[in-house]
């Protein structure tokens, strides 16, 4: 079916629903991408063209329908530009993986100042923009869903990585706060919060190639995504992949936030040496 074609005696174009994937390029967010392309038809959204070729190959060797867009999340015009390409061709968001984000090891004295607020400018800023311009679609149609890419940091203090663990309690109270505004409106609302995954992510957040960490913390990329997209269609509030994780998050409010603060950036600061 032509995307922008009118139904017959009807001026209203019929348009696409598809999954918007951020960040779609490596890691959790092309493993979500991946999912999604098994049910429906797939954009998805990365800073470069590198990677994206590889997710288009691996998606229509499944059998998936996608098409890509290359969007800088921390553009000021990003979400207008996304939203102006979906209608260009006809596409209508009925589901948003707020996949993109990025983090920085380090004092907070010491980043860039600039990459610290590009750090808000993407994981906050962008994933709002994007939630709310299509919000109202989705509440208007009585369907739809939006999977925000939390992190067990989110119930956590975050010294050497202030920035980073600031966005992510952001965002974990921006979806609850907003799966509450939308109960019984046919849009569902989740927060996937993994703890570490082996990723481009720490590499670029040390700045320097790291080899991979193995914790009991830590969960594959794979498995991240297939608890928090099972989670996401079964309407579930929050997924929190790995017991060891789950146990953390339940346990953190049992010790004194200093205490738990000064361990974090003892953990950081041995994460940063060892970049």
């Amino acid at each position: 079916m032509n995307g922008t074609s009118a139904a017959p005696g009807c001026a209203v174009p019929v348009l696409r629903p598809v999954t918007l994937v951020t960040g779609a390029s490596s890691g959790i967010g092309r493993e979500l991408a991946m999912l999604a392309a098994r049910e429906g038809e797939v954009l998805w959204l990365a800073r470069s063209e590198a990677g994206l070729a590889d997710v288009a190959s691996a998606i229509t060797a499944a059998g998936g329908r996608a098409s890509k867009l290359v969007s800088d999340g921390t553009a000021p015009d990003a979400v207008a530009a996304i939203m102006a390409h979906m209608a260009r061709h006809g596409m209508v968001c009925d589901q948003l993986v707020n996949n993109a984000g990025s983090g920085l090891v380090g004092l907070a004295e010491v980043i860039d100042p600039d990459a610290q607020l590009a750090c808000i400018d993407l994981n906050a800023r962008f994933a709002t923009a994007l939630a709310l311009a299509v919000l109202p679609g989705m509440l208007a149609r009585g369907r739809g869903g939006i999977l925000n890419l939390g992190s067990i940091a989110g119930f956590l203090p975050g010294p050497g990585m202030s920035v980073y663990y600031a966005t992510k309690a952001y965002l974990r109270s921006f979806s609850e706060g907003l799966r509450q505004e939308v109960a019984g409106r046919g849009v569902r609302i989740t927060l996937l919060s993994p703890g570490p995954v082996n990723t481009r992510f720490l590499e670029r957040a040390t700045g320097g190639a790291r080899a991979a960490e193995t914790t009991v913390f830590h969960v594959d990329a794979e498995r991240v995504a297939a608890l928090g997209w099972a989670g996401f269609r079964a309407g579930r509030a929050h997924v929190i992949p790995g017991l060891a994780n789950r146990l953390l998050v339940w346990m953190a409010p049992l010790v004194p936030r200093g205490m738990l603060a000064a361990m974090i950036l003892r953990q950081q600061s041995a994460r940063r040496e060892g970049a």
